[in-house]
């Protein structure tokens, strides 16, 4: 059953901004997610029906800012086995271990990275990728694709945010580039978690294919600005996304 016409009024709007900062920055989990939880979806449905519908709308921006840089894929695929290796092991580990002890971590992080973001206006704003070795790229790339897929398996939120920030910070790239190779690691990412969920039976399939349509529509919007508008764009989002996280991570331990 679907939630009543002013609720999906409400849904559509967050879901529709949702993607449009997912595509620029990541983090529309940090809005869609409260938005189910204030209709009242099933709880046990949240996680596998933000993952399906965030899903669809990475497919859009991945291809659209893959078609605009056109980085060849292959050499790209030990990171992306690098980001799933991490994330498995994250998921196993989190079913072990409280992941709790996170949150203090990223509340003393979030703040300065949000900071150096913001305060530098030339962050991410030139590619200098290829003063290094493409054996460098690639090492610099599984470095990093390793623990931020290990926290996504783990904890997860703001993941990537955090990916287009080291590619941008480690692998030199511009923060469009570093953009477009976050969406990747994170669409295999979302897959992955997606099918888990499928598993389960953790997806309202009505509901979530119904919002699909509002997710794809702001991935392509968001994609649009990111690749017309670079740097100039996505650095200021990337820096609210930081502090939408940081607020986030701080209620739920006031709460918890």
């Amino acid at each position: 059953m679907l939630p009543d016409p002013g609720a999906m009024l409400f849904l559509s709007a967050c879901v529709f901004f949702a993607g449009v900062v997912d595509a620029l920055a990541g983090g529309g989990g940090l809005i869609t997610l409260p938005a189910y939880l204030a209709v009242g979806l099933n709880p046990a449905l949240i996680l596998g029906t933000n993952k399906l519908v965030s899903s669809l709308g990475t497919v859009v921006s991945t291809l659209r800012y893959h078609r605009a840089l056109k980085f060849p894929l292959k050499p790209f695929l030990p990171v992306i086995g690098a980001s799933l290796i991490g994330s498995w092991l994250g998921a196993r580990a989190a079913l072990r271990v409280d992941p709790s002890w996170i949150r203090p971590l990223l509340l003393a992080v979030l703040p300065v990275v949000a900071w150096l973001v913001w305060s530098r206006k030339d962050f991410g704003s030139l590619d200098e990728s290829a003063g290094l070795s493409a054996q460098e790229r690639l090492k610099r790339g599984m470095l990093a694709a390793a623990p931020i897929g290990a926290y996504d398996g783990f904890f997860g939120p703001g993941t990537g945010t955090f990916f287009a920030l080291a590619f941008a910070r480690w692998g030199r790239h511009d923060l469009l580039g570093a953009t477009a190779r976050a969406k990747i690691l994170n669409l295999v990412s979302n897959l992955a978690a997606l099918a888990a969920f499928i598993q389960a039976g953790r997806v309202h399939w009505r509901l979530g294919l119904a919002l699909s349509v509002l997710s794809i529509a702001g991935h392509w919007f968001g994609s649009r600005l990111g690749v017309r508008r670079g740097a100039a764009i996505i650095r200021p989002v990337v820096a609210l996304v930081c502090a939408g996280l940081f607020l986030k991570i701080l209620l739920d331990a006031l709460r918890g």
